[in-house]
């Protein structure tokens, strides 16, 4: 597989690229980080071949895309989460907003609560006047169903015992009540590393929704490289945690990610012409498909099929 420059529309959305060229892979070997070279093989081979998959479909190139059955049938996140349609969708939409942090992190957030682009392009953004939240509460309330997407499960009992006690009103209430003083907190931060980050924010935010701030964390990384460290110790999430424990019993998985983000596995893509990088962040992801694809491969698992439709061009997601 050949080296490929990733897209320009791609450098310009996401600002983190560079620090995904310089870190120190290779610094470790392989065997001491995984004893198991038949699956350390197989996991390799399931990252050149996702990332093949990926470069096949953004040169427009017709079906089948893999001759490997599960990959062609069953629907898989990419080996970079960047070139999920929806982290393309939710970060352009939110691209104007990146020189106000407080802003962008309420608005971010909120997209992964709903993670569904069309419901947020119904309601707009939210803000921090309470008269304009009204408002998008109100929308929101009486927006077409379904309102919010499958992908990141909101869970609402989490919230349920507190004043805002429907995810309606802890969006256009809660949420900008309280995300100034979120902000303030991670914009303090120096390249802190997404575990870290998560613990700081909890005890700021009063609501334990650990995996969420993950998740809202890795798109602040992307836009905000200065603030967070992608390549240091990374959350572990139940998806990810059956590889990693194939790969080591003994080690700690979200330790477990750093080391594998130092081994020399190329992804076959540059950016300014140096190859691109795998960090922890993208080993924890790279484990959770891999969990799905043995899964399947079993003859277990959730059978969500692949459709043509994932593979289109982001819609025209601007608000303004």
């Amino acid at each position: 597989m050949s080296n490929d420059e990733i897209p320009l529309n791609f450098k310009s959305l996401y600002k983190h690229w560079s620090l995904h060229t310089s870190e120190g892979n290779g610094l470790i070997e392989e065997n001491s980080v995984c004893k198991d070279k038949k699956l350390f093989d197989e996991i390799t081979w399931f990252i050149n071949e996702r990332i093949t998959i990926w470069k096949k479909k953004t040169r427009g190139e017709a079906p089948p895309f893999t001759s490997d059955d599960i990959l062609s049938t069953y629907k898989f996140c990419n080996i970079f989460r960047e070139f999920d349609r929806q982290t393309i969708e939710f970060h352009t939409m939110l691209s104007p907003l990146r020189g106000n942090l407080a802003l962008w992190l309420l608005n971010m957030f909120y997209c992964r609560i709903v993670a569904r682009p069309e419901t947020i392009l119904y309601t707009g953004l939210l803000s921090f006047d309470k008269n304009e939240n009204k408002v998008l509460y109100e929308k929101l309330t009486d927006s077409p169903r379904p309102r919010y997407g499958t992908p990141y499960v909101f869970p609402v009992s989490v919230i349920q015992r507190g004043p805002t006690h429907t995810r309606e009103l802890f969006i256009g209430k809660y949420l900008p009540g309280i995300m100034q003083a979120v902000a303030e907190e991670i914009s303090s931060w120096n390249k802190l590393s997404v575990y870290d980050g998560v613990g700081k924010i909890i005890p700021i935010f009063r609501y334990e929704l650990r995996f969420l701030w993950t998740e809202v964390l890795i798109d602040t990384a992307y836009q905000f490289p200065h603030l967070l460290d992608l390549f240091g110790r990374f959350p572990a999430g139940p998806g990810a945690a059956p590889t990693l424990t194939r790969i080591d019993p003994s080690r700690d998985p979200s330790l477990l990610v750093v080391d594998l983000s130092k081994l020399n596995i190329g992804t076959n893509l540059t950016y300014e012409g140096l190859p691109l990088k795998l960090s922890a962040e993208n080993w924890e992801g790279i484990a959770c498909e891999f969990r799905k694809y043995t899964n399947l491969k079993n003859g277990r698992g959730r059978h969500r099929l692949y459709n043509k439709e994932d593979s289109r061009k982001p819609k025209n997601t601007s608000l303004f």
